[in-house]
């Protein structure tokens, strides 16, 4: 036996293991009832299904537009590795499972038909997989099974009815007839005695939002009822009800949800009338096979509508202005829960409505808004409950976004560390590209790159009006990112700040900056330098020409828009290359950077100064060591030098600098996080702004004062012996390790000395 044969019957058998853990055998429904009393999520009505499965993957905290937000994973699409995640709009989506909360708990909002609205490429697609991914998996899980009913009424005596003719055997799977439209196990019962069964149900479970089934059998069920129960009540059976769902008669039938099973789906280019839309079509020609006494036989119907296959769960309308004309037919849909097949036969539904539009539905729906009272959309329009999806406006997630689109990705980060999150902004994307037959060329997006796009790209979607005076737009994007801005010494909470404009209802999408990007990487000519191995690199500066150049030809904004947009690119520059010179200059000063280890001294032994108390050191107490202290302020901070200092002892100016600057953050830290025994070993050392300076920071005033014979204008091409070269070796190889290629690194450095040296002298 070869390793093929036994790997490929490992496949089958790790399928058949998860279908085994997907399906069960049919039950009775005394049975049923008795699973619903020890697992009651597996009766729930449509709504209450829904928000079920949402809250069933849990939450996590995002920060967005500043602020801490619980978030649903379920809009992570965890079933599907990420694949149609959700970024972004949190709030948004909470207010739908608010929403959710309330119409399955019956306190409001039945009449309600839940509207996705937005701007084109802002998720609303990825909405409606994940819905159905999500329910799919949730489905397959013991606590979401879903159930409906089959018939077999050829079972006993009397064959005809709904058979398709031809004598039937009991035990014969094809004499077993689902019910079309995914009927609810409990639907079966009588009113009076399902309304006393739900009762004892939820009283068993005390859950905040109890079980609600209100709706009756299907037609097609109802059909078959009828028939059993006559043909029992006419052979004189007293226990009618258990003679018709005797489990030769009826069974309780698991089935995974999915699209046409407790999923509707209306597309766009899906069309039809109204009524084929929603419920389906009669079938004329089968009703000379079909015997139902004289009247249409509900098996001789196409239930096929969306209505029909999302009864159950969900029913989604996306690109709803596409189907307008049928909107108004949904009015009653949601507080009746009722359609009608046709004039003699009814349908109940038990579903969740929900409609995705672009603006404009919003233009349809206000076309008669000048007729003030008479508007004939008014009563549709007062149904409607809109959710509001806008473009992203967190760098970090359009970053993300940027990353999924270009390569596939499907990973959704996760990341609570701020340190962590910026790296990830920042990393560089390595691209395979496609030039010809069997040619695949690598191209590479330097570190910065798609930073530099999401950048621009939420750039172009926040509001200006409520920018306070004195910062910029660039400060807003990095207060919805981080929660915070950096000014030197000072740190400003987002807090302080009130932000009320429309940000992300307008700027550049995502899709635009997808096919600008991927357009760059195939071009053939680029960025090319004779010692380095690279066909082509792109560099931040290369795509926001890119961009800026692209709206020129886009249909896809207004004249105003280019004109504003381009207006923004500057910004996005300026940003990115204080990004890079960030980089570069660490990179060249990585030999005088300071370790942790040096700084937490400096630290301990300013506040034992302070309070006039002593160091442990290895021999024991100690006072606090005056050069230590200085030589760390002058060498490492740079903000001192001799003079300041009385031989070793400080000036007024350095004793009120470690006061104000080093105990302050410090008893500022030790009150926001007091706890019992804290002490300044407990301090996080990136948390006092002065400090992160010199663990996380550089100035090209440093590099001058380290380096006396550095010359940036040697930079390109320095001559070989010069400590302009070594330091070039040393700042490549360095920006090597934290994530560039060799290539990346020399472009990028020679972008950033081309600007220093302007400067330098």
């Amino acid at each position: 036996m070869t390793a093929h044969t036994n790997a490929a019957r490992d496949y089958v058998e790790r399928a058949d293991e998860h279908l085994r853990g997907t399906y069960e055998e049919p039950m009775s429904l005394a049975e049923y009832v008795e699973a619903a009393f020890e697992r009651p999520s597996i009766a729930a009505h449509a709504s209450k299904y829904l928000l079920d499965a949402i809250e069933s993957m849990g939450t996590r905290e995002v920060l967005e537009e500043g602020e801490i937000r619980e978030r649903y994973r379920f809009f992570d699409d965890p079933a599907n590795d990420g694949e149609h995640a959700v970024l972004g709009n949190t709030e948004v989506l909470n207010r739908f499972v608010d929403d959710l909360r309330t119409i399955a708990a019956e306190r409001g909002k039945s009449e309600k038909i839940l509207w996705f609205d937005g701007p084109t490429a802002t998720g609303k697609s990825e909405l409606k997989r994940c819905l159905i991914n999500g329910l799919r998996a949730y489905s397959r899980t013991d606590s979401g099974r879903r159930y409906t009913v089959e018939w077999n009424i050829a079972a006993g005596r009397d064959t005809r009815g709904l058979s398709y003719g031809g004598e039937a055997d009991p035990d014969r799977e094809e004499d077993w007839y689902e019910s079309p439209v995914q009927a609810h196990p409990l639907s079966v019962f009588p009113d009076d005695v399902r309304a006393d069964l739900l009762e004892a149900l939820n009283r068993e479970t005390g859950d905040h939002v109890p079980i609600a089934v209100g709706n009756d059998l299907d037609p097609f069920s109802r059909e078959a009822y009828d028939h059993l129960e006559e043909r029992y009540r006419r052979e004189g059976t007293r226990e009618l009800f258990s003679a018709v769902t005797d489990p030769t008669h009826l069974r309780v039938k698991n089935y995974v949800v999915d699209v046409g099973r407790g999923i509707g789906v209306l597309h766009s280019e899906d069309d039809g009338t109204p009524k084929e839309r929603l419920v389906g079509s009669w079938m004329p020609g089968m009703l000379r096979e079909l015997d139902s006494r004289g009247r249409k036989n509900p098996q001789a119907f196409s239930y096929d509508g969306v209505l029909s296959q999302g009864n159950g769960l969900l029913t989604i309308v996306e690109d709803a202005a596409q189907h307008a004309d049928l909107l108004q037919k949904l009015l009653n849909v949601p507080d009746e829960g009722h359609v009608k097949l046709d004039k003699g036969i009814g349908m109940d539904v038990d579903t969740q409505l929900l409609i995705i539009s672009n603006p404009d539905l919003d233009a349809e729906l206000d076309k008669y808004a000048d007729r003030n009272g008479r508007d004939p959309l008014k009563a549709l329009k007062r149904r409607l409950d809109k959710h509001e999806f806008r473009y992203l406006t967190n760098v970090s997630l359009e970053a993300e976004l940027i990353r999924r689109e270009l390569t596939g990705e499907t990973s959704v980060w996760t990341v609570a560390d701020e340190a962590e999150l910026r790296e990830r902004i920042r990393a560089p994307l390595s691209v395979e590209v496609r030039s010809g037959p069997g040619s695949v060329n690598e191209r590479e997006l330097a570190p910065h790159a798609v930073e530099a796009a999401a950048m621009y790209s939420v750039l172009t979607r926040l509001d200006t009006d409520d920018v306070p005076s004195g910062y910029e737009l660039v400060d807003k994007a990095l207060l919805f990112d981080f929660g915070y801005v950096q000014e030197g010494d000072t740190r400003t909470s987002v807090e302080e700040f009130d932000f009320d404009g429309d940000d992300g209802v307008h700027g550049i999408p995502v899709t635009f900056t997808r096919d600008v990007v991927a357009d760059l990487l195939h071009e053939d000519t680029g960025r090319r330098h004779a010692d380095l191995d690279v066909e082509r690199v792109l560099l931040p500066e290369d795509v926001l020409d890119a961009m800026a150049d692209a709206l020129q030809d886009a249909p896809v904004f207004s004249r105003s828009e280019r004109a504003e947009y381009e207006g923004r690119v500057t910004q996005a520059k300026e940003y990115v290359l204080e990004r890079q010179e960030e980089d570069v200059l660490s990179a060249l000063l990585a030999e005088r950077s300071v370790d942790r280890e040096t700084v937490a001294e400096y630290v301990e032994h300013v506040y034992a100064w302070a309070g006039d108390e002593q160091v442990e050191t290895e021999r024991g107490p100690a006072d606090p060591d005056p050069l230590l202290m200085k030589l760390f302020e002058i060498e490492q901070l740079g903000r001192f030098a001799d003079e300041d200092y009385l031989g070793n002892r400080p000036t007024d100016a350095v004793a009120e600098f470690r006061r104000e600057k080093i105990i302050t953050a410090l008893n500022r830290y030790a009150w926001e996080n007091r706890n019992e025994g804290f002490t300044v070993d407990d301090v996080e050392l990136s948390e006092i702004p002065v400090i992160r300076s010199v663990l996380d920071t550089y100035d090209w005033s440093d590099v001058r004062r380290l380096y006396e014979d550095f010359d940036p204008a040697q930079w390109d091409d320095p001559p070989e012996g010069t400590e302009t070269e070594r330091l070039k070796d040393q700042t490549i190889a360095e920006l090597t390790t934290r994530g560039y290629t060799e290539a990346s690194a020399e472009l990028t450095s020679r972008a950033v000395l081309r600007e220093v040296r302007h400067r330098w002298d």
